[in-house]
């Protein structure tokens, strides 16, 4: 690779001082600043061939910054670092055509990868953003997804380059975990946004109506159509369809949806006149589609359609650090509509991160307007939350490092569940590879997580043979969410 010149602009002289040095060991020239005047002075007098910004600085914001970088010089990459790191941090960076978007604490190996691939890659396939406006310089409590665990930065990287294209989404995950939201998200944010967004949950309509639902029907196209009435499609028109629990739709809508999908046009019930589809397509699921498709009861062509770009949702255990976050997001919720102000002590808060979540988000959403409505306390402490909690004995299950419990243990109390939920002890049979994939799936997306889903840095993490790893990542079709590429 030949040697570039950097410009990094940041106010924290550590990190000015990181960078140069890691970046200077691999040939390049650096420059460093602290304040976006003098980024701004080196960019007008044409030097550079990449920049790095943070967002805030003392004398203006980083991302402002960008649309001037880019009219000035359009060739020119810009990399957005943030301690901001929320969903909208990364979709102001994205649509104001920053070539990447790291989220601080970043890892330098990561950031030295995206530098090679800003310098490599051709001019002509930079991303030019969406360009629809400033920013708002909304907070997070008015943001439709809430979190700054790794396994969200993860996903806001996902979202933010997702805004400007019209791709299919699939979206899976527990029930509970926002999959609504970030449907909602895409849409708001993106070139959509001034269309609809139509929702249709597949499991809460008639096997019989499903396809009227969808599509329409004619007046008389069957007993009690007394008129015409315009289906989700048509009324999602210039917008976005949100299609939830798609893993519900019977086989012979599923038919009729996979010809959509695939001629851009549909017919009412009914009807003889082909209507163009111009919807994007936002799935959603919290089953298993590639096992419904080895039963036979979902189409494996429809999949592949709808799968165009995969996001899994985590479940809250798997980000509990963000419960403090969403706690506050909740409760100025609650207040706005007139609950009493709670505070919770940091006993409260640690009770909250050990609990398991059936119930995810929802859950925790439902526990901080219960808290709100019944107590008087101003501060809420881990007494209450324990009285609260739906399953008080699932405290703790996932603060195994802190008991005594080693893994053995953990695993056959887990276990037990399995055989006590049985009259006869018996579950099904399959036990075996059921369990193994269910201890897999975590660790290898935990991995993933950790290395930012460097696959050769998670299968050295894990002590297995890349090629191995691969497998089961295809195998098990776990998500690794780098960002669309």
């Amino acid at each position: 690779m030949t040697s570039a010149t950097i410009l990094v602009a940041d106010d924290d002289r550590a990190i000015r001082t990181v960078l140069s040095q890691a970046l200077g060991r691999l040939g390049h020239e650096v420059r460093t600043t602290g304040t976006a005047s003098g980024l701004w002075s080196w960019i007008e007098a044409g030097d550079g061939d990449l920049v790095i910004t943070d967002v805030v600085m003392p004398d203006e914001n980083g991302l402002d910054l960008i649309p001037r970088v880019r009219k000035l010089r359009p060739d020119l990459r810009i990399i957005v670092m943030s301690a901001q790191n929320t969903l909208l941090t990364a979709v102001k960076a994205t649509e104001r055509g920053a070539f990447e978007y790291l989220p601080k604490p970043f890892d330098l190996n990561e950031l030295v990868h995206v530098v090679q691939r800003a310098l490599q890659v051709p001019k002509a396939a930079n991303g030019e953003g969406l360009h629809h406006g400033e920013g708002d310089g909304e907070g997070d409590e008015q943001l439709p997804v809430i979190g700054r665990s790794p396994a969200m930065q993860e996903i806001y990287r996902v979202l933010a380059r997702l805004m400007g294209t019209d791709l299919t989404v699939m979206i899976t995950g527990e029930s509970g975990t926002g999959k609504e939201l970030v449907a909602r998200a895409l849409h708001d944010y993106g070139k959509r946004r001034a269309g609809p967004f139509v929702a249709l949950n597949m499991a809460a309509i008639p096997r019989e109506l499903i396809e009227s639902e969808l599509f329409g029907h004619e007046k008389g196209a069957f007993t009690g159509a007394h008129s015409r009435a315009a289906g989700r499609f048509e009324q999602a028109q210039g917008g976005t369809l949100f299609l939830d629990e798609i893993g519900d739709m019977p086989l012979e809508a599923q038919t009729r949806l996979l010809r959509v999908l695939q001629e851009g046009e549909f017919q009412t019930v009914g009807g003889r006149s082909a209507i163009k589809a111009d919807v994007r397509i936002v799935a959603a699921t919290h089953r298993d589609l590639r096992h419904l498709i080895r039963q036979g009861l979902f189409r494996e062509d429809l999949f592949y359609r709808l799968n165009v770009v995969p996001i899994r949702l985590p479940p809250l255990r798997e980000r509990t650090e963000d419960v403090p976050s969403l706690v506050r997001h909740f409760s100025k919720q609650a207040a706005l509509e007139g609950l009493p102000t709670k505070r919770l002590n940091q006993q409260a808060l640690d009770r909250l991160r050990q609990y398991r979540w059936p119930g995810n988000v929802r859950e925790l959403e439902n526990l901080v307007r219960r808290l709100g409505a019944l107590y008087s306390e101003e501060v809420i402490g881990a007494e209450i939350i324990d009285l609260e909690l739906a399953d008080p004995a699932a405290v703790g299950d996932v603060a195994a490092p802190a008991s005594d419990e080693g893994l053995g243990q953990a695993v056959e109390r887990h276990l037990r569940g399995y055989f006590d939920a049985h009259a006869d002890g018996l579950p099904p049979n399959g036990l075996y590879d059921r369990i193994v994939q269910e201890v897999e799936r975590p660790l290898i997306s935990l991995s993933l997580v950790a290395t930012r889903g460097n696959q050769i840095k998670a299968a050295q993490l894990l002590g297995v043979n890349r090629n191995t790893l691969r497998k089961k990542i295809r195998e098990l079709d776990i998500q690794v969410m780098r960002g669309v590429r």
